[in-house]
């Protein structure tokens, strides 16, 4: 996970925990893959994922909060900072992945269509965005600094389900490419990274909102 930022030498016995929350749904009426795009904010119930999760993580001990810069992610941070009053820390290192279908209605007959099919030159990188690898180095070092300023105590970083994905996986010591589909991380979830000292102990994963999820719109975005 790298050095402590901090100044301070960690003990043995400092438990740290790093909350990865990915945002809540988002009024997408046309479809599009948002990707970076501004302008796309939290719908009503994308609203109301970021408040029940902010009531499940209302007792815990969240000293810092930090969200990507799109405004989905500073909206579903909000509560939080708010229950816990503290600021929202932004960091650019926890933005979502670049994407050459960005700002696009993509559909399955889309996406197969022979004018892209250069973009799928090769799925393990992956050729039709940022590779992998840069999404897992820039969200292991935006952890590091999250578990640094919440030192002894959690930190909330409110990003997007693939960067979410990836580093869980470079974690876990699996391949970082992988099916979509399967990701566990829906929305308004919480991948929960528990250090003793600067070492990883442990990954949970939880889903605060399930009960709202059946409401939400199968719209493509992230």
């Amino acid at each position: 996970m790298g050095e402590s930022t901090s100044g301070v030498a960690p003990g043995a016995d400092d438990l740290t925990v790093v909350h990865l929350m990915r945002h809540g749904e988002v009024h997408n009426p046309g479809g599009v893959l948002y990707g970076r795009l501004d302008g796309f904010h939290l719908s009503d119930l994308g609203q109301e994922m970021a408040r029940l999760v902010a009531a499940h993580l209302e007792a815990n001990d969240i000293t810092y909060v930090v969200a990507s810069p799109l405004e989905r992610a500073q909206e579903t941070a909000a509560p939080i900072a708010a229950d816990h009053e503290v600021e929202i820390a932004t960091d650019a290192r926890v933005i979502e992945s670049e994407n050459q279908f960005e700002g696009r209605s993509v559909s399955p007959a889309d996406l197969l269509h022979p004018r892209n099919w250069h973009l799928f030159r090769d799925i393990t990188k992956p050729s039709w965005g940022e590779p992998y690898e840069d999404i897992a180095a820039r969200m292991l070092a935006a952890v590091a600094d999250a578990r640094d300023a919440a030192r002894g105590h959690e930190a909330v970083v409110v990003s997007h389900q693939l960067p979410v994905w990836t580093v869980r996986n470079k974690l876990e010591g699996r391949r970082l490419w992988h099916d979509p589909r399967k990701r566990e991380c829906t929305l308004a979830s919480l991948t929960s990274l528990t250090y003793h000292g600067d070492e990883l102990a442990s990954i949970s994963y939880s889903e605060p909102a399930a009960e709202l999820l059946p409401r939400a719109s199968k719209s493509v975005g992230a």
